[in-house]
């Protein structure tokens, strides 16, 4: 493809961009049937490109019972009904682009619906056309499943099928069986998707549970995890998916030659990128390292250290990023505080927390400024808390499934808040009073905070783009320089409800102003009020 030389391409666009995470059911509802849809996020593009945000990414709008909500595709190449026609994804990218918004979608690849027409053939016996698209195996002589291996969703990864008289793999719900992706013709059917989605015109994609492409050909059975280590997983403690070391169900050294012929068709277009959700706590930088090392796999990746209960300390944040330096020292993060899978932060970490705006101003500054695109999730930007419901208004089959000790992902997924509507769930009274038309108005909400930081962002590239060096990471202090090009930028984050008084690194520092935070700097020495933070540049 050409290129006009007076305006290059910038390839790169997606190292440092802030990408805007839409759950497209729960974002804006253009009919008035409770559920959003495509011509709701066209109708809210203005909001996204009112807070800066270089991108876009949409959780799946394709064809699906939904009984995933989505992440169960019956065609990967068209769109819900519920959320409109591709006609109206048409619509949604050129106005995107025309706000100067990239589109990134959320490729489904590890999985498809068991309505999936490749299913129903596969299934229906075992010399079919499509026999071995997805993972088969025969019972051991008692019956029983093929392996140990567990779904993330609770219970056995194995289920029966009578047609073939064989399991079937399923590392989610019994209806979401896995692609066998030892079967070339299964990765050739997932590019040409993947090309017919960067023909419309899209900019780049979210990968899910993308360490769970490939299994172990031979079906080996993952040993046990000791004890201890239990609590290093993705899955909550009430599942036994946590008993063991997820060695040959997924993370398999197989899934990176196909990375390689994913990136091969994403490099057939201009600029386009991908992000990949690497669903693994207990290997997820290092695999992270892996996907993301050279310019022949994927461009980003994301683990789940941000995205956990930990609490978020200095010194968290100080490992965690020291941490991916070591394993993908040549590689890029893409970070998140919330997703539609986990607790929203606000909830995770402000427990305790006198003014939680002034936290949540705190803590989207420090995810904008650590080494790394940044994701943010829909509703963040409003301080919108995790959202209590009753068992009866759940819809999400992990939570029902676990009830009461793990309420599932309904309560980070309850519609943005834009007005008081009832869409499909319902919306707690609190998130009312957090309205956008409210925030809008507060010059102080922390909705004009994610504006003005995003602006100070690209204002300063090495924020965006920059390596990281951290000065000191205490109980309470984190400070850290970003450096790119002839550009420096020193950031300092009191990360506790007390003010505190500290001496920068060195001379030569020249404040920075437009941050949308205050501080009384002495000399060398600054003092910071509680849930405060300063930004200077060495001059």
């Amino acid at each position: 493809m050409t290129t006009d030389v007076q305006n290059p391409v910038d390839k790169d666009w997606w190292r440092g961009a802030v990408i805007y995470q839409i759950y497209p059911r729960s974002f804006q509802d253009s009919n008035g049937d409770g559920i959003g849809d495509l011509e709701g996020i066209t109708e809210r593009l203005e909001h996204v490109a009112s807070l800066g945000a270089d991108a876009i990414w949409i959780s799946p709008f394709f064809k699906s019972p939904m009984r995933d909500f989505g992440y169960d595709v019956s065609d990967y190449c068209d769109v819900d009904p519920i959320f409109g026609k591709i006609e109206d994804f048409d619509v949604l990218i050129a106005e995107a682009h025309r706000l100067d918004i990239k589109v990134m979608i959320d490729l489904v690849l590890s999985h498809t619906s068991d309505q999936h027409p490749w299913f129903v053939e596969s299934r229906s016996s075992r010399n079919s056309e499509k026999a071995d698209w997805y993972v088969w195996a025969d019972p051991k002589p008692d019956g029983t499943s093929p392996n140990n291996w567990m779904s993330i969703f609770g219970g056995s990864a194995w289920q029966w099928d009578t047609r073939r008289l064989q399991y079937y793999l399923h590392n989610f719900l019994t209806t979401q069986p896995d692609l066998n992706f030892h079967c070339p013709a299964v990765q050739d059917a997932l590019l040409d998707v993947t090309r017919f989605w960067l023909e419309k015109g899209v900019d780049g994609f979210r990968l899910d549970t993308i360490n769970f492409y490939v299994h172990d050909k031979e079906l080996r059975d993952n040993p046990p995890l000791e004890v201890s280590r239990r609590n290093a997983t993705i899955a909550p403690s009430v599942n036994p998916y946590n008993h063991q070391e997820h060695l040959y169900d997924k993370n398999r050294p197989e899934n990176l030659e196909f990375l390689k012929r994913f990136r091969a068709v994403l490099d057939e277009f201009p600029a386009i990128t991908s992000v990949g959700e690497v669903g693994d706590a207990q290997r997820g930088l290092e695999i992270v390292g892996e996907y993301t090392s050279g310019d022949d796999k994927v461009q980003m990746c994301y683990a789940f250290e941000f995205l956990a209960a930990e609490p978020i300390t200095p010194k968290r944040v100080r490992e965690v990023q020291e941490s991916f330096q070591r394993f993908a020292p040549d590689g890029w993060a893409c970070w998140a505080f919330s997703n539609h899978d986990v607790m929203r932060h606000i909830s995770r970490w402000s427990v305790g927390v006198h003014d939680h705006d002034a936290h949540g101003k705190l803590l989207v500054s420090l995810l904008m400024s650590v080494r790394g695109s940044v994701c943010i999730y829909q509703g963040e930007e409003l301080g919108l808390e995790e959202a209590e419901l009753n068992f009866e208004d759940l819809r999400d089959p992990y939570g029902i499934q676990f009830w009461p000790d793990f309420k599932g992902r309904d309560g980070c997924r309850t519609p943005m808040v834009w007005t008081n509507v009832q869409p499909w769930l319902p919306v707690p009274p609190a998130h009312l009073e957090r309205a956008v038309n409210v925030e809008n108005a507060n010059p102080a909400s922390l909705l004009n905070h994610y504006r003005a930081f995003i602006a100070f962002r690209k204002q300063h590239p090495a924020l965006a783009k920059g390596e990281i060096t951290f000065q000191f990471a205490d109980d309470q202090v984190l400070g850290f320089t970003r450096s790119f090009g002839n550009e420096i930028v020193l950031a300092i984050f009191n990360m506790a409800e007390s003010e505190t008084t500290l001496m920068l690194p060195g001379d030569g520092w020249e404040g920075l102003e437009g941050h949308g935070f205050t501080s009384q700097r002495e000399g060398s020495s600054v003092r910071l009020p509680a849930w405060g933070a300063y930004f200077a540049r060495r001059i």
